[in-house]
């Protein structure tokens, strides 16, 4: 019996070989979809947060991702220079977060028409070729950083706001929330308000103006991490931690070091790594023909992080997305 096992092994072996190798031509011939992502920048904590999301879902479903930003988070001309680029390289798909609501349409549209599946992040473009969008709701993100000024604060409130992208869909979006719920309380006024480059060194000089233009200002929201960074800069600075309520956008150090000590009141922090893990997830269903499965609009959470909640297991979670 034992001899005859052993004459049978070589047959038995070869069998399992040649269906090994049978099999193996296949796997190696299986077409990965191609994504790209064309985010606004590579350098915030936002945006690397993002990007690991995107990362994850790509090697998850095994997609070939290619990730483009310009340097510049203001020029939309360059972004949409990217989308070409992604384009003629052969993108299957592009998952994308726009600069500009207006100026980046065209080239989004004109991606679609090469047969490109568009899917939006973070920030919303003017085209009806989106075929899904990821993101916050950034009015309700909005309400949220006013009622937290409401809440926390007694009296009348003089307010200051400090936005970035004016073309931008999202930064306008959070102010008009703000704006809607400071009018509807009926004692807040909205002193002044201001544009500025999305980058702390611009957001702390003009905060500095605003604050040393209108020493009235209590309450001041800064709508996105670059100009929270240099809204707590500029609060610092004139000494105006202890009777002035800052409310900030997106965790990085300086925000979360800003919120411990008390220069900070409140952090509205989105959920960054789901909308570039859902985008690329999104953009594989698309192109897989699970287009069922995908909804139109994906909104992802918001949570308002105070002193009082920081260390909850949740807040926690949301303050350091890598953890």
């Amino acid at each position: 019996m034992i001899k005859r096992i052993k004459m049978l092994l070589p047959a038995v072996l070869a069998v399992l070989l040649l269906a090994g190798c049978a099999v193996q031509p296949v796997a190696a011939t299986t077409a990965r979809y191609r994504v790209t992502v064309v985010a606004k920048s590579r350098e915030s904590e936002f945006w690397k947060a993002v990007l690991s999301g995107a990362e994850a879902a790509a090697t998850e479903y095994n997609m070939q991702l290619t990730v483009l930003a310009p340097d510049d988070e203001e020029n939309y001309d360059a972004q949409n220079q990217l989308i070409e680029k992604a384009v003629e390289d052969g993108a299957q798909a592009i998952v994308f977060s726009a600069i500009d609501y207006e100026a980046n349409a065209e080239a989004i549209d004109a991606a679609a028409a090469a047969g490109v599946t568009i899917v939006g992040i973070d920030s919303a473009v003017h085209s009806d070729q989106v075929a899904a969008y990821i993101g916050s709701d950034n009015y309700g993100a909005g309400r949220l950083a006013a009622c937290s000024a409401l809440e926390g604060t007694e009296g009348k409130l003089c307010v200051g706001l400090i936005n970035y992208e004016v073309n931008g869909a999202n930064g306008r979006d959070r102010e008009q929330g703000a704006r809607d719920t400071f009018a509807d309380s009926g004692r807040a006024e909205v002193v002044t308000s201001m544009q500025t480059h999305p980058n702390a060194a611009s957001a702390h000089s003009d905060a500095l103006r605003m604050l040393q233009q209108h020493p009235e200002i209590n309450v001041l929201v800064a709508f996105n991490e670059a100009t929270a960074v240099g809204a707590v800069q500029a609060v610092q600075e004139m000494e105006r931690v202890d009777d002035l309520w800052l409310v900030a956008f997106d965790s990085n150090v300086q925000t979360i070091d800003a919120l411990q000590s008390g220069a900070v009141d409140a952090l509205i922090v989105q959920n960054t790594y789901s909308m570039g893990y859902f985008g690329v997830e999104s953009a594989y269903r698309l192109l897989a023909g699970q287009g069922s499965s995908v909804e139109k609009s994906n909104i992802t959470a918001v949570r308002v992080i105070t002193r009082d909640n920081m260390f909850a297991i949740d807040k926690q979670k949301a303050l350091f997305p890598f953890g």
